[in-house]
This record gives structure tokens, C-alpha cells and sequence, in this order.
């Protein structure tokens, strides 16, 4: 008896239909085909233990399980689940009238649990736009998707508990799952600095909340103990919570990682803080054959990438960002696939000045200029111009350690980004843009003319300094987003037209362009 289970697979962070076909004549032997990896064939021990554990008997016939598209490779131990149901239900050891109307998958322990499985958002989605009745997942990864609102999602412990569910015997609302949001990603928390707690540093706060208010990409100089990793952590404090189709993108991300998990779907923003060692591959994503992990560049989608101690980052991979940080997604390409990972995010670079990282303070310097001059040149041109907001820390000053000012609090200034943002988002509405760092040449043209007075600012400002198109279209954005803090900040009483200040706090934040 031939029976058709239903399941997919993850490309990128998006799914495949597999179809399961178990075919159960006489003969002897089990043969599991399909181009499955080596996890795959392993789970035919593992099904058989877990089906005798509970009771079944394992036919003594020939069984043949077809993993289909037979040219397409299976990876994973999530196909688990749906071949145990199909010798069941082709063995008629049990009636499954509704096998067919869900999508199935999960990995099965050798006591008959269900555990989870990656990619449960993006196999999830599938469901719903092929038109399924559902998607059965074991519980934890049922939850990790159960923000999706356009399919059915059902959440089980075990075998039994799908057995129960397909047969009729317990209604299937036993095991659908509610909505759920409200979950920090589960690595590289940003912990609960505050602004507040940043001693001084008015200047860089300053810059910063422009950073996030328009999307920008930001660096920090600056000498140790200067608090740039304590500003650059503050960060996600002041950035507005991710919208609903943000959530599931990031989700969907983080799904096929691996790193889902229960307690719903992502709703803060992402800050990865990898260190400056990390791998290309780690950085950008990789891995062999059709199992293509996201990279940091991915993890961070919607969020923060923070990069500290910039100017050690080997330069392979320092520049491998470029794509990323231009295009806001990544293709990872192998001799057998090609997948594509989106990576909109704000990079935030730290950096000394130095080898030695006291240039500026004191004499406390022992680098020569030489030195110096190498030192800063690892942050190249190409990177340099992707990054809209240069930043001078300096040293904080005994006077302000001993007579510490009270300072603004994350909130505060959070309520102000989300003006900001929501400006941006009715400006851009319908256009796939949500912040001015994303706007493209055609929306710059529009949305940052010049009159003539700030057109002949822009102009000696440009040849001063000497800027490349890209700088110079990069300080237009950042102007832009100055524009839109001063008119929110003002009530709309200050116009929303850019103006020569504008332009200018603009191009002051450019002021390593003349030493890179």
C-alpha cells in the first residue's frame, strides 16, 4: 500500500515541498531513497526503535521510503516524524483519514517524543500558501511559528499525539497553537545598559541617535575606557521594536539557524557582537553542499552588527561587508547552490586610533606616525564610505567621572527615534524602503533636494573635502535624517526642507574620510 506524506525543506529561508512515499509488498528488507544525507538514512534505527516502544510492530515486508524530488538532496533529521506515520498508515496498523492535508515534520526519540526542528517559520509559511489544512511541528517549534497568521499550527509531544490528532480520535483544536510574540533573540543579548549609565559622551549620543533614527551605518574612534562599547550596547534600548513582517523575516532567519527555540517569535531587534577573529564564513554565512547557514550579516537582519576593535578585523573579511552593507542581502554560492540571505542592518564599528589606542590622550602615545598612519589605513576607502557616521570618543575627563551629570534615560530618547522612524515609514509607504539609509537614487533625488543656497554649501563642501559619490550621496541621507529629528523635535515648526546646518553636522561626521 503506497501512502504520500507531505513535509519540505529549507533553502535559504525559504521552503521546498518534499512528498514522503512509503510503499509497503512483499519482500524483505527497508530502502530508503531520495538522495538523503547521512542524518536521514540514520533515522531509519531510530524510527524503528521508537515505533516498537510504543507498541507497533515494524512489518517483516519490503518497504521502500521515497524521498521526493529524488534529484533534490535531504539534509536533517526532521523527516523523521512524517516516515514513521507513512509505515503506520501503510501497514495499516493505523487509520490516518487526514495524513495528507498537513505539513508534517519532526524528529523522533527513541521513546516515541517529538522533538524540534529548524526552519519551523519558513516550512510553516509554506503551508499556508500551498493551501494546507495545517502544519503539525513538535511543540517548541510550533510555537516558534505560531505568529503566522495566514495557517494552522499544531503542537505535539510525541507520536501519539499526532496519531491521536490524524485519526480523529481528539479534535485537532487540542493541539493548535495561539499566537505568541515577545522573545530576545537566544544569543548576543544586549543586556540592560541604559544610556543613562554612559558617563559624558554627549557628542556621540548625539550621533548616534541620528544613527538609528535614519538606519545609518556608524563607526566610533576613540582610546580605551572612552565608553564605546558601552554606547554602542545602549543601542538597542533606543531602537522602536520590530514590526510584524520584520518579526517574521528575523524569525524566519534565526528558524533556519537553528537558533528558534520556544517562547514565540523574535520581537527586539537583533544585536550580534561577533568578535573581530571570527571566520568569513561566520561572518558572511556558509557551509557544504546544500546545508548553507546564515552569517552574522544575516543574524543581525533588522538589527544591530556590532563590530569592536574594527581595525583588527582581518581585511578578507573587513571587506567582504561591502556587498552586504550596499545591497542589504548576501548570495552564498557552491558548486551545487546558490542561496540568498537578507541583511538590512545597521553596522556599528569600534575602533582605537592607534596601535597602542592613546593617540590624542596626553602624552600617553608611544606610536610614531608611521605607525599611526598604518594603523588607520586598514579601514579602507571602499568600507569607509558605506559607513555614514564617523564618531571622535574621547577620553572622559576626571571632572565629569567625579561630578557626573544626570543624563538622559534610553527611553526618552527611544520615544524620539520612534517619531523619527514613523515619519520615514509614511514618507516611504508602499515603496519596501523604511529609513532614509535606504533610500534609493531616485527617492534621493526626491525626497533630499537641495535649494540654492544648501546646493552652494554642498558644493564647497564636496570640494574641500574631496568626497566620492557615494560619500557624498551618504551625507545627503544623514542630512536628511537631521531634517526629520529637527522637524519632529519642533512639532513641524521648523519645515522639513534640508538646510545648510543640516548639511553641515552632515559632512562633520565624515572627518575620516581625510585620513583613510
Amino acid at each position: 500500500m503506497l501512502m504520500n506524506i507531505y513535509c519540505a525543506k529549507c533553502v535559504g529561508i525559504q521552503a521546498v515541498p518534499v512528498t514522503v512515499e512509503v510503499d509497503i509488498s512483499s519482500g524483505i528488507g527497508i530502502h530508503l531513497v531520495g538522495l538523503a544525507d547521512v542524518a536521514v538514512k540514520e533515522s531509519l534505527l531510530r524510527i524503528m526503535t521508537a515505533l516498537q516502544s510504543l507498541g507497533y510492530r515494524i512489518p517483516g515486508r519490503k518497504i521502500v521510503i521515497n524521498l521526493a524530488p529524488a534529484d533534490v538532496r535531504k539534509n536533517g533529521s526532521g523527516y523523521d516524524l512524517p516516515i514513521a506515520l507513512g509505515i503506520l498508515a501503510a501497514s495499516g496498523q493505523c487509520q490516518l483519514p487526514g495524513l495528507d492535508s498537513y505539513i508534517i515534520m519532526g524528529e523522533l526519540g527513541l521513546d516515541g517524543s517529538v522533538k524540534p526542528v529548524p526552519g519551523a517559520i519558513s516550512i510553516a509559511e509554506y503551508a499556508g500558501e500551498a493551501g494546507f489544512a495545517g502544519c503539525i511541528l513538535p511543540y517548541e517549534s510550533a510555537d516558534e511559528a505560531s505568529a503566522l497568521r495566514n495557517v494552522r499550527i499544531f503542537g505535539v509531544h510525541s507520536v501519539t499525539d499526532v496519531l491521536d490528532m490524524l485519526s480523529g480520535s481528539v479534535p485537532p483544536e487540542k493541539f493548535e497553537m495561539e499566537c505568541s510574540f515577545g522573545r530576545a533573540p537566544e544569543s548576543d543579548s544586549p543586556g540592560s545598559q541604559d544610556f543613562a549609565d554612559v558617563i559624558g559622551q554627549e557628542e556621540a549620543k548625539r550621533g548616534l541617535e541620528i544613527a538609528v533614527s535614519g538606519g545609518h551605518n556608524v563607526i566610533m574612534i576613540g582610546p580605551p575606557g572612552s565608553g564605546k562599547t558601552s554606547l554602542a550596547r545602549a543601542l538597542p534600548g533606543i531602537m522602536p521594536p520590530l514590526q510584524e513582517d520584520e518579526a517574521i523575516e528575523t524569525g524566519k532567519i534565526y528558524s533556519v539557524a537553528g537558533l528558534g527555540g520556544g517562547g514565540g517569535i523574535v520581537t527586539v531587534r537583533p544585536f550580534r557582537s561577533p568578535h573581530y577573529s571570527a571566520s568569513m564564513a561566520a561572518i558572511i554565512g556558509g557551509g557544504n553542499g546544500d546545508n548553507i547557514l546564515p552569517g552574522e550579516v544575516s543574524l543581525a537582519h533588522n538589527g544591530i552588527l556590532f563590530l569592536d576593535e574594527f581595525a583588527l578585523m582581518p581585511s578578507r573579511v573587513a571587506e567582504a561587508l561591502r556587498g552586504p552593507l550596499e545591497d542589504r542581502s548576501v548570495v552564498i554560492s557552491r558548486l551545487r547552490s546558490k542561496v540568498s540571505f537578507p541583511s538590512s542592518f545597521m553596522l556599528v564599528a569600534a575602533a582605537n586610533p592607534c596601535p597602542c589606542g592613546y593617540y590624542g590622550v596626553a602624552d600617553r602615545c608611544i606610536c610614531s606616525p608611521s605607525q599611526r598612519q598604518s594603523y588607520l589605513s586598514r579601514l579602507s576607502g571602499p568600507i569607509m564610505d558605506r559607513i555614514d557616521i564617523q564618531l571622535y570618543v574621547n577620553q572622559i575627563s576626571p571632572s565629569e567621572l567625579v561630578g557626573r551629570k544626570k543624563a538622559e534615560k534610553s527611553a526618552v530618547i527611544a520615544d524620539r527615534v520612534k517619531s523619527v522612524r514613523d515619519l520615514q515609514k509614511d514618507r516611504y509607504s508602499g515603496t519596501g524602503v523604511s529609513v532614509n539609509a535606504e533610500m534609493t537614487s531616485s527617492m534621493i533625488d526626491r525626497y533630499c533636494r537641495l535649494s540654492g543656497k544648501s546646493r552652494e554649501t554642498m558644493e564647497r563642501i564636496s570640494e574641500r573635502m574631496g568626497f566620492s559619490a557615494r560619500a557624498y550621496t551618504r551625507i545627503l541621507k544623514t542630512a536628511r535624517t537631521i531634517a526629520d529629528m529637527e522637524f519632529v523635535s519642533t512639532g513641524g515648526r521648523s519645515g522639513i526642507d534640508i538646510r545648510t546646518e543640516h548639511l553641515a553636522e552632515a559632512a562633520g561626521y565624515r572627518f575620516l574620510d581625510r585620513l583613510v
